[in-house]
């Protein structure tokens, strides 16, 4: 009876066991880590695979019609009967899709088909299938005829119709892009526009052009009639006094310790480098059409302390400390005087910014926005619509501004531009409204 009882337990331990890896085995989900729509000649693909078990083998293939065309294929031995193992992270496959890997493939529509199976006893097989568009032809461009003057420091607007397959167009000026978008009113999303600056830094002589490209690499440029305008920007000392330093440290360096030369310079490096990509990041917060009509207003009653583009050497006990460009111009009125929006928006940010202080950024759309830094209140928050004229805070000294005022900036596609443009009427009718309405016809 005894030896009964043994077998009968040495059979089901193991039974049992195999039963339990069973019963431990996962799926495997498996998700694109960028969406995908078309397909091109090598369209580059990033899939991720989750399985706390690992993936014993993966295949992708592209179905079209009654043909299958393999494009990728990865294995490893299998790991069936392991029962302590540490939990897999993450896998990630990359290969490229498209007519490349499958000579026989025609522009039209398509399946791609990831399988996965699990590195497990079960070897449990999971499918994600997507349907995608082949399209191989190049990118193309046609750039509407128009003369474009720019300004260093300035903006300008240009519309073109991008054809062929491409996932993103716009305009290159050395190593900044600027996106493009439907033109609003337009028949087709080929009808592009995009709005740019002219950046201050760029090597003299860079020359702009219109660009479309799809993520195969395939690119086509085009140029434009142009014209660029240098202006001179000033040269601007900043003596920098303990009453001031104390003042920000106890805003932006609270605790810190250290030579106060090093900590302020820190603070104006470091941190305004920060601050200045944060906002060059709210780009991507902006609406597709234009929530504007009329000229942008300056400052009511305001005097100008500071300029655009104003490079500041600062000085600390008659001695140079560290140089920094102003992006933007500085209003003064009174202390506490309402600040309004410049123009029709939607407010994107709404609280402290480093350096900035209290800071409303408005989105005014296709990549406008306006800056309002240093405020001592702020009346507005993310999400509101504002109008022009609309009272959205009160200037102040909040950041690193010596005294009460408004720090008001513009920028396109997250690169700063001379505000002064955006004041002249007869500017924005010229280069930007014309063109919208004849393009709109």
């Amino acid at each position: 009876m005894r030896k009964i009882l043994l077998l009968f337990l040495a059979v089901f331990l193991i039974s049992a066991y195999p039963l339990a890896l069973l019963l431990r085995s996962t799926p495997t989900d498996l998700q694109l880590v960028t969406p995908l729509k078309v397909v091109g000649t090598a369209t580059p693909v990033r899939l991720l695979a989750l399985n706390p078990h690992g993936v014993r083998r993966l295949s992708a293939s592209l179905i079209q019609g009654p043909e299958s065309y393999p494009l990728y294929s990865y294995s490893e031995p299998a790991k069936r009967w392991s029962w302590r193992r540490k939990a897999e992270t993450p896998r990630m496959f990359e290969f490229v899709a498209g007519k490349s890997k499958g000579p026989g493939l025609r522009d039209g529509k398509a399946q791609l088909v990831l399988e996965a199976v699990s590195n497990d006893l079960r070897a449990r097989r999971d499918a994600l299938t997507i349907d995608v568009e082949v399209n191989t032809q190049p990118p193309r461009l046609a750039v509407d005829e128009g003369q474009h003057y720019l300004n260093t420091g300035g903006a300008e607007m240009i519309t073109f119709t991008a054809g062929g397959y491409w996932t993103e167009a716009g305009v290159r000026i050395g190593h900044y892009t600027f996106r493009s978008f439907p033109i609003p009113g337009a028949n087709s999303q080929n009808r592009r526009l995009c709005l740019f600056a002219y950046p201050l830094d760029v090597p003299e002589g860079t020359k702009p052009e219109v660009y479309a490209r799809n993520p195969s690499g395939a690119e086509v440029r085009a140029g434009f009639w142009h014209k660029i305008f240098e202006k001179k920007y000033r040269m601007r000392e900043m003596h920098v006094s303990d009453a001031f330093l104390k003042k920000v440290f106890e805003e932006l360096d609270r605790g810190g310790k250290g030579d106060v030369v090093a900590r302020f310079v820190k603070i104006n490096n470091d941190m305004r480098k920060a601050n200045n990509q944060a906002l060059s990041e709210l780009r991507l917060q902006t609406a597709d059409r234009f929530l504007w009509r009329a000229p942008f207003r300056q400052l009511a009653n305001s005097s100008v302390e500071a300029q655009f583009f104003d490079v500041r050497r600062y000085f600390y006990n008659g001695q140079s400390v560290d140089q920094q460009v102003h992006f933007g111009f500085d209003l003064a009125v009174t202390a506490r005087t309402p600040v309004e929006a410049a123009n029709d928006g939607r407010v994107v940010w709404a609280a402290p910014l480093g350096i900035y202080g209290n800071t409303v950024v408005v989105d005014h759309g296709l990549g406008l926005q306006s800056l309002y830094a240093h405020l001592s209140e702020i009346l507005v928050k993310p999400g509101d619509e504002a109008r022009r004229g609309q009272t959205i805070g009160r200037s102040g000294a909040t950041g690193m501004a010596g005294g009460d005022h408004l720090h008001f900036g513009m920028q396109v596609d997250g690169v700063p531009v001379n505000p002064v443009e955006w004041w002249d009427g007869h500017w924005i009718e010229d280069r930007i409204l014309t063109n919208l309405r004849k393009n709109q016809k």
